[in-house]
């Protein structure tokens, strides 16, 4: 196959990735991402409000819902009416995602577009075939009448949802309970859009260690509930701090993190981060869910992060108490007996192929080595 050919094939075999930011809250995170440059994906803002639309969203798509039904005032707060509103474009949704291998839908839960309507673009995502995530925060502990709107509207998504990556507001004291209101909730938006755009940039841009698309699948597609949690630390045991941050402040209570059905791990540091380090993240982790059978990770260097690292771990397939059980829908009978490769045997694979000269002659081997590396706990 000649180069031309080769460059070609991996454009066209990239991932297809539509963001779907849904209501108020989700239009706000939609725009958080746009303005960060999200590469590799299409962000679509759909609300009932068209005033808040024309304010406060920038993305490739801004989508009226019910404009029969709602005439643009919004839904004023129930969730039958988003999701009427939503099958009243139903088609321009469809249309939308067309050929979409992933698609993240982003809201707030509680009140009345995003809640009531993101079952209903789900459910279409799912019909076009698309790996479905659905990335949503719930209302404060006080906010009773909210919590059980939320509730409700979780259920229905594990029912057309691959997995539900939940950030529950009242979690939030634990990492920003020293901001005022405003800036804490903007917290929370920028918690479910880095998430999105980490995600996004890592399946479809080139990294220390990539995640591809199958990688992510494996572990999000009939995931049920996940949780996650992001920590960074500097200076001595910097890794151990952020590893420790992550998993000791998840942004939603969970029974037992051991119990996980997988795990995602994305470690993001400056050019001074050594393998070593990427390494002894990955195995703190997996020390705290050594049952779980569905690993991905990835690795990325970020400039602005010297002398810092920063962890991000998914782990999907919880049991909540807020949400009640949601059964992690496993297909046992398509997985076959895997043998998985230790992560520090990968990283010592990684170094070698590190010490290898990047003349032009030897640039391909070097590449088959990483290649080799970075199939740490991929199910065949």
């Amino acid at each position: 196959m000649y180069k031309e050919e080769l460059l070609q094939k991996a454009k066209t075999s990239r991932p297809a990735v539509t963001v779907f930011g849904l209501g108020g809250a989700g239009c706000n995170i939609a725009t958080w991402i746009a303005d960060k440059k999200l590469t590799g994906g299409r962000i679509v803002a759909a609300n009932t409000d068209a005033s808040h639309l024309v304010s406060m969203t920038r993305a490739d798509k801004i989508m009226l819902l019910g404009e029969k039904l709602c005439k643009g005032h919004g839904c004023g707060g129930y969730p039958e009416r988003g999701a009427e509103a939503a099958k009243e474009n139903i088609s321009e949704i469809k249309q939308e995602l067309e050929g979409t291998n992933l698609l993240f839908l982003v809201a707030g839960l509680g009140g009345g577009s995003g809640t009531g309507a993101m079952p209903v673009v789900a459910a279409a995502g799912r019909e076009a075939g698309a790996l479905t995530i659905a990335c949503v925060t719930i209302p404060f502990t006080i906010e009773m009448s909210r919590r059980e709107k939320a509730r409700d509207a979780i259920k229905s998504l594990a029912e057309v949802c691959d997995s539900i990556v939940v950030i529950d507001n009242s979690k939030l004291r634990e990492v920003a309970g020293n901001l005022p209101l405003k800036d804490a909730l903007a917290v929370a938006n920028a918690l479910v859009g880095s998430f999105v755009k980490n995600l996004t940039d890592t399946i479809t841009q080139p990294s220390l260690v990539n995640l591809d698309y199958a990688d992510l699948r494996a572990v999000m597609e009939r995931g049920g509930i996940a949780s996650i949690g992001i920590g960074e630390g500097d200076g001595v045991n910097r890794v151990q701090k952020a590893v420790s941050q992550a998993l000791g402040t998840p942004l939603l209570d969970i029974m037992d993190i051991s119990t996980a059905y997988g795990v995602l791990i994305h470690i993001v540091g400056g050019e001074d981060m050594t393998l070593d380090e990427v390494a002894i993240a990955g195995e703190l982790i997996m020390d705290k869910v050594p049952n779980t059978k569905r690993v991905i990770w990835g690795a990325k260097v970020d400039q602005n992060l010297t002398g810092a690292v920063r962890v991000m771990a998914v782990l999907t397939g919880v049991t909540c108490p807020f949400i009640g059980e949601v059964a992690t829908k496993k297909e046992t009978a398509r997985i076959p007996k895997e043998v998985i490769k230790p992560l520090r045997e990968a990283m010592e694979q990684m170094a070698q192929a590190q010490e290898i000269p990047k003349s032009t002659g030897e640039k391909q081997s070097r590449m088959e080595i990483i290649k080799k590396a970075a199939v740490f706990s991929k199910e065949r």
